[in-house]
């Protein structure tokens, strides 16, 4: 079964100095349907303004990811790291045991525009830490870069879940398949741009969840970017 989700029906909030689009409930947006998808918890869409950000909160027990899709955001967390992410950076996160932080937009004139994603992790009380790599467009031009996994293969970032992320940018005649191993779930999130996948036509921000089904198949991208959570 594939299920589309389109971006119009996420969450969304406006606080002028961040505007928000939340794939499952999160914060003020409760909706029953769209709690999770298997461990995958939260995607939330971010555009937030120069000089603007996020105080100093807590977190604990989630794997946080954050995809940069344009800006730069600074990070500084009670681990006692203090880093900037940018375009094409993958920072993972692990909340654990507990973990304080804050992000800052440290950009005098340009927004940043993120995905924040948090996966359940498969323990809890964790030891928290912090893992930050560049992946270059070209590594993910009409292919899978993988980005977070289990194990870090491929130079992947290692989190403690049966769950992998990968990242591929499509355009023009550039096609891309996914194999989907038995007892295994998809969920697709289109970043920008926008792509055919299966018979669908994708635009920023909608979603594909797949279940029981063989294969991805994508094709008939425009500037498009695609997150692809593998899950158990």
């Amino acid at each position: 079964m594939i299920t589309l989700r389109k971006a119009d029906a996420r969450g969304h909030a406006h606080h002028g100095w961040l505007e928000s689009w939340h794939s499952f409930s999160f914060a003020d947006y409760q909706d029953p349907a769209h709690v999770r998808f298997g461990t995958l918890r939260v995607i939330n869409e971010d555009i937030v303004q120069p000089e603007a950000g996020f105080d100093t909160h807590d977190h604990r027990d989630m794997e946080i990811i954050t995809y940069i899709l344009s800006g730069r955001l600074h990070h500084r967390d009670s681990m006692g790291n203090g880093e900037d992410i940018h375009t094409g950076e993958i920072q993972v996160m692990r909340a654990g045991s507990g973990v304080q932080h804050s992000e800052f937009n440290p950009s005098s004139s340009e927004a940043v525009h993120l995905l924040q994603i948090w996966i359940m992790p498969d323990e809890q009380g964790l030891a928290p830490g912090y893992w930050q790599k560049i992946f270059p467009e070209e590594a993910k031009r009409g292919r899978w870069c993988l980005l977070v996994s289990p194990d870090a293969a491929e130079g992947s970032l290692r989190i403690h879940q049966d769950a992998k992320l990968s990242a591929a940018l499509l355009d023009g005649a550039e096609t891309l398949d996914y194999p989907i191993a038995a007892g295994r779930r998809i969920y697709l999130h289109v970043a920008r741009g926008s792509v055919q996948a299966n018979g669908h036509k994708l635009a920023a921000g909608d979603a594909l969840m797949y279940v029981g089904e063989e294969r991805v198949s994508l094709a008939a991208g425009s500037n498009a970017e695609v997150l692809l959570f593998d899950l158990a």
